[in-house]
Order: structure tokens, then C-alpha cells, then sequence
């Protein structure tokens, strides 16, 4: 479907890509992965056709069709979020138009028997055709689908896009692209800005997407989840794995041992041959032997063992200044903006040393919580901070409030104080922007560049309450894992909000689940929640359950529950099948109904009778929107029906 042949990408003096091949096919799900400033959005703006490589070309079929996600959007306003959603279904729109056109203008003549008028409605037959192939009369049901799977609420679908943040026109702009059903689907981070809910969503969206997907994303479990190709972009050159991310990273390891072995033979050999051929080089009886030797030698292919890129961030959090034994307390916290409620009577209390992670859906309150907490914002309630509490604080989008017109070293020569000042070169190098790299301006730096630049500002001072929001969107998988390194050895207190369920596991002792104006505490890491929660991915699930049951004899009480939810799922899975069952009937009988009222608006005389009928073409669309109905409510009942049948297997 994509063919990248032989592309180089140079910047400047800088060679980013050298001689990079690979193909992109039906049903390939590849994830791009390397770090900050491998070229990965780069390699996907060159996919999309939007930027050339300076050698080497991409070949795309003339008929294929492309879905590009980026990290930057520029955004139109004047649109309720359906409206823009609507604007995925391009030629579905046309045709509606086209029908609803020639419908009115049948219903305005009466020369029935003339060419043109027998022409329309073979128009109109061709047209509604190609509209019921293309989807049109599920459009809704689509379009509902994936809004409310990517965090839509019903009540959105009439606000205006500007009442939104950019994440969450980001969101609609994945909705569009999903919607349209592309045969390729290019995403640059998709995750950045969803929630945890969304996620799962989309990693099951995808996983049932019938088109090809090239993404870049520092999410293991995302990647783990949806991708079964893996491209590592390293020191210029794309290698490829027949794998998923965890096994890419086991095939790696395995691939570069057989390297160094086949190397270390490949030196034996080497030197043994040369040995040899200083042996008898001047015998002239082994002469020819000799020459031939050096042929061999000549034309032998080295051997090279791929080298890692092996600069990382290295830091630590400054040791946490003393605080009283009482960290932070809330007390009947209350948020709104306008008539929208956000939080609504929150308490609680943090003790020094806790570790603690907000979680729930986007827009219920997480960062709102956050930025209450730092004073950031109005509220109504009290926030009170224990003995010698010193925040620090790292913004959702700390990121991007850097002075895009000052160099890295400016920014943080700027935040800097006289105690800090003298040590940015080395927390500069520590965060891999040494020597001239420093003087680089902020605007010419990547997403996980900037977020690099954030972090050592936050580490200009010992701080004893850490609050972090969102701080691995942009960073690499290393720089993600020495983050987490980091958090987990500071002694200080810890507020993390995030999406990411492989960075958030064993990095907290509570979860607090944001939801209905509210919050919900859980005691333990992500994985507690979210088995709590019933959101894990279903395959941790599974294999947790069968553990279990090969451990030991469950109770007789838990035995008899068991018992009882099995069949009373049995009942449910029943009851969802004879409703897929009488729909799938429904659906049949009005499309053979209305298929034989097409065949018969095709013949002149009979068109000229039924058209004379009282509201016939009332009816007539009536049953084309019953028939849409029924069709949704089908698709909903299978949703349903698959979901009880997956349950019934886990259980």
C-alpha cells in the first residue's frame, strides 16, 4: 500500500535517514519507535506525502487513501462537534444532496413517460445504491460510536468546537480520520490525549480495523495492544521486526548477541586467514595459495553489530526538604465553570512520603484538581498545606509555555536562582543537551525535546509535594523509564496525573478515580484499579482468573456465585441472541420490501401509479429510515452480545 524506497532526510548539515526501505501492507499494524529526534513524525509527514525526502521516493497506489493524525493541528471554527464529525462522510454528504435534489424534482413534474424523466430515476437508483454501499444509512450510528468511544458525551454533540481544548479537538479530529476509513491510517502520539477509558476504546477500534496502520506512540501497552510490526529508527536507519513492542525488544536484544558472536567468529577468522597468508606469501610453492587468501579476505562481507544510541537523561529529584508529618489538606473543594460543575465537595488528605495517581475520563476534574491545589485557579473550599510545604508543580502543557524565541540555555539560565545558577551547564548535560545542543531555540526543538527542557526547570529546586501532570506525553520510552526511575527514588510527596498504564504501574500507593463531580480512592498502583475497575486489557484479566483457578478450590460460597453469574450470563448472552436474531430478520425483510419498490419505481407505468398515490414517497422514506434504525440498533445488540460473550469466557 506504501512502498518507502531508498529515502535520506537531511537537515541543514545533519543526516537524519540514510537509504531507508520498507513496505507498508493490508492489515500491517506498525508501530514507529526510537528516540526523541529519531525522525519518527518526521517518517510519517513523509508517508502523508506532506513533506519529500531529499533521496529515495515513496509509492502510494493512485486509488489508495491516506489518514494522516498529527501532533499540531490548526483548527476551523463555526461548527457544533457533529457537524464536524459529519465532515468525515465527504461523498455520503454529495449523494444525500444529489438524492434529495432529484426526489424534489420528480415530485415537481408530471411528463412521466418522457427520456429524461425515466433518465432521473435511474439516476436516482444508481445513487441510492452507492449510498447504501457506502454506509449512509448507518452514518449516525457510526459517527455516535466513535465520539462516545473517544469521551464524547451526547450533550457535546451541539456545542460549538470552540467551547473545546485543543485535546479535545484533537479527539475530534481522530474521530474524522476514523470515521473516513482510510487505507492507511498514519498517527502521530494518538494517545497524548485521551484517557485511560478512551484508550482501551481505541486500541480494541483498531484491532478491528481492516486497513493498514503506521503510529508512533511511547505507550508499551498501547503498542503491545494494537501493533504487530515494529520499525526502530536508530543512528539513521530503520530496522524491522515481525513483532509487537515487547517482543521487538526481546528480538533485539537476541539479534545484537548473534551479532557480537557472528562478529568475534567473523575476527577469528580474520586473523587466522592473515596468519596464514603471512605464513606463505614469500614460499613460492604456497604463493598461489596465499592469493588466494587475500581474495577471499577481499571479498569477504564484515560483519557489523548495530550500535545502540545510548545518551539518556540522567537526573534525580534533589533530596525533599523537611515537612511536617501532614503534606496537603482539602476540605469541601468545589469547582465550576459557568453551569458547568466540575468538582463538587472533594476532601483529601496527604501525608508526607504518599504517592498518589488521578485517574478518570478527560474533563472530570483531574488537572482542575491540580491546579486548585497550586493555587492556580478559583475555587470554593479550603486547601491548606502542612509545616514547610514547598511545591513544584509540572502543567499538562508545561511544555509548550516555553519561549519559543529564547535558547534552552536562556530558559533555564532565566528560572534559575543564585544557588542553581552556577549548576545548569551540568543539569543541561544531564538532560542531553550539552554544548552547542544548549544553544538551540526552543521553536526548533521536538515534543519530547521541549518536555526534556520542562523537567530540568522543574529540578532548579528541592521541592517536598511534587505534583506532575501529564508528564510523559512526548517522551521517548527511556526517557519515560529514568522518569519513573527518578519518582519512584524521591522521598518527597507525589501527585501523578496520567494516562499511561505502564509508567503509573508500581509508581503509586492510591489511585483516585475522578468521576461525577467526585473522587474515589483505591489502594494500590493502576493495575488494582483498573482490575477493580474491570478496565484492564482482557488477556491480564484472563490469565489472573486461570491462575487462580489452577491455585486451589474456591469456596463453596464462591463456588455457588460463580454458578449463578455464569448462568445468569448464560440467560443474558441468550436474550442478546434472540434480539440480534428478530433484528437481522427485520432487517432482511424491509431491505427485500424495499428493493422490490425500487424495481417497480423502474418501470414507468408503475412509477406513474405509485407516485400518484397519497404520501407514497412519505412511506416510501419512512422504511429507509426504519431500516437505518433497525441496522444501528443491530450493531448495538452485537457490540453487546460480543462483549457478554467475552465476559462469559473470562469467568
Amino acid at each position: 500500500m506504501i512502498s518507502a524506497n531508498n529515502i535520506s532526510v537531511f537537515f541543514g548539515g545533519q543526516e537524519l535517514f540514510e537509504k531507508v526501505s520498507f513496505m507498508v501492507n493490508k492489515g500491517d499494524r506498525i508501530g514507529l519507535v526510537g528516540k526523541n529526534g529519531a525522525g519518527k513524525s518526521t517518517l510519517l509527514r513523509i508517508l502523508s506525502g506532506e513533506l519529500s525526502p531529499n533521496e529515495g521516493s515513496i509509492s502510494t497506489p493512485n486509488d489508495s487513501t491516506l489518514g494522516y493524525l498529527r501532533q499540531d493541528l490548526d483548527f476551523e471554527e463555526g461548527r457544533t462537534v457533529q457537524q464536524e464529525a459529519e465532515l468525515a462522510f465527504k461523498e455520503i454528504k454529495e449523494l444525500e444532496e444529489k438524492i434529495n435534489a432529484i426526489n424534489l424534482e420528480m415530485s415537481e413534474r408530471t411528463d412521466f413517460e418522457t427520456e429524461g424523466y425515466m433518465q432521473l430515476i435511474t439516476d436516482l437508483n444508481d445513487l441510492n445504491e452507492r449510498f447504501g454501499l457506502l454506509g449512509g444509512y448507518t452514518i449516525q450510528s457510526e459517527m455516535s460510536q466513535v465520539l462516545l468511544g473517544l469521551g464524547f458525551q451526547l450533550v457535546d454533540f451541539s456545542r460549538q468546537t470552540n467551547e473545546f481544548s485543543g485535546g479535545w479537538r484533537m479527539r475530534l479530529e481522530l474521530t474524522k480520520i476514523l470515521l473516513s476509513k482510510p487505507d492507511v491510517l498514519l498517527l502521530d502520539e494518538p494517545t497524548n490525549h485521551l484517557d485511560i477509558e478512551s484508550i482501551v476504546w481505541l486500541e480494541s477500534w483498531l484491532k478491528n480495523y481492516s486497513g493498514a496502520v503506521v503510529l508512533v506512540s511511547h505507550d508499551k501497552a498501547f503498542l503491545d495492544a494494537v501493533t504487530n510490526r515494529t520499525i526502530d529508527l536508530i543512528l539513521g536507519k530503520a530496522i524491522d521486526y515481525k513483532a509487537s513492542y515487547s517482543k521487538y525488544v526481546e528480538l533485539r536484544k537476541d539479534r545484537k548477541e548473534k551479532q557480537i558472536q557472528s562478529k568475534r567468529n567473523q575476527d577469528k577468522e580474520v586473523k587466522q586467514t592473515k596468519m596464514l597468508i603471512d605464513k606463505f606469501r614469500y614460499k613460492k610453492s604456497k604463493a598461489s595459495f596465499a592469493q588466494s587468501l587475500i581474495k577471499k579476505l577481499d571479498k569477504m562481507e564484515m560483519i557489523e553489530v548495530e550500535q545502540d544510541e545510548t545518551a539518556s537523561m540522567h537526573f534525580k529529584f534533589p533530596p525533599a526538604p523537611h515537612s511536617g508529618k501532614v503534606t496537603l489538606k482539602v476540605n469541601e473543594v468545589s469547582k465550576s465553570y459557568d453551569e458547568l460543575e466540575v468538582l463538587k465537595g472533594i476532601d483529601l488528605l496527604l501525608e508526607r512520603g504518599e504517592k498518589i495517581a488521578f485517574v478518570g475520563k478527560n474533563g472530570e476534574g483531574k488537572t482542575t484538581l491540580a491546579k486548585i491545589i497550586v493555587n492556580n485557579i478559583p475555587f470554593e473550599g479550603q486547601v491548606e498545606y502542612g509545616h514547610q510545604v514547598k511545591v513544584g508543580y509540572y502543567a499538562q502543557n508545561q511544555s509548550e509555555l516555553l519561549d519559543d524565541n529564547k535558547t534552552i540555555i536562556q530558559v533555564i539560565e532565566d528560572a534559575a536562582d543564585e544557588h542553581s545558577r552556577p549548576r545548569v551547564r551540568d543539569m543541561l548535560g544531564s538532560f542531553l543537551f550539552s554544548g552547542d545542543a544548549a544553544q538551540k531555540k526552543i521553536k526548533v526543538l521536538s515534543g519530547g525535546e521541549r518536555a526534556r527542557v520542562a523537567l530540568c526547570k522543574l529540578l532548579l529546586e528541592p521541592v517536598n509535594l511534587l505534583i506532575m501532570d501529564e508528564p510523559t506525553n512526548h517522551l521517548d520510552m527511556v526517557s519515560k523509564d529514568i522518569l519513573k526511575n527518578a519518582l519512584n527514588k524521591y522521598d518527597g510527596t507525589l501527585i501523578i496525573v496520567s494516562h499511561d498504564r505502564d509508567f503509573l504501574q508500581g509508581l503509586s500507593e492510591k489511585v483516585y478515580e475522578f468521576k461525577d463531580q467526585g473522587i474515589k480512592e483505591y489502594l494500590g498502583d493502576i493495575n488494582e484499579f483498573l482490575n477493580a475497575k474491570k478496565v484492564v486489557d482482557f488477556k491480564q484479566f484472563e490469565i489472573e482468573n486461570k491462575q487462580k483457578a489452577s491455585s486451589a478450590k474456591s469456596k463453596d460460597s464462591e463456588n455457588k456465585i460463580s454458578y449463578q453469574e455464569r448462568k445468569q450470563l448464560d440467560k443474558d448472552i441468550k436474550k442478546a441472541s434472540n434480539k440480534v436474531g428478530d433484528l437481522e430478520r427485520s432487517v432482511e425483510a424491509l431491505e427485500k420490501e424495499l428493493k422490490a419498490l425500487d424495481a417497480e419505481l423502474s418501470q414507468p407505468d408503475r412509477y406513474k401509479e405509485l407516485s400518484s398515490q397519497a404520501d407514497f414517497f412519505e412511506s416510501y422514506q419512512e422504511k429507509q429510515q426504519q431500516l437505518a434504525q433497525y441496522i444501528s440498533h443491530w450493531e448495538k445488540n452485537i457490540e453487546s452480545l460480543e462483549e457478554l460473550k467475552r465476559i462469559r469466557e473470562i469467568l
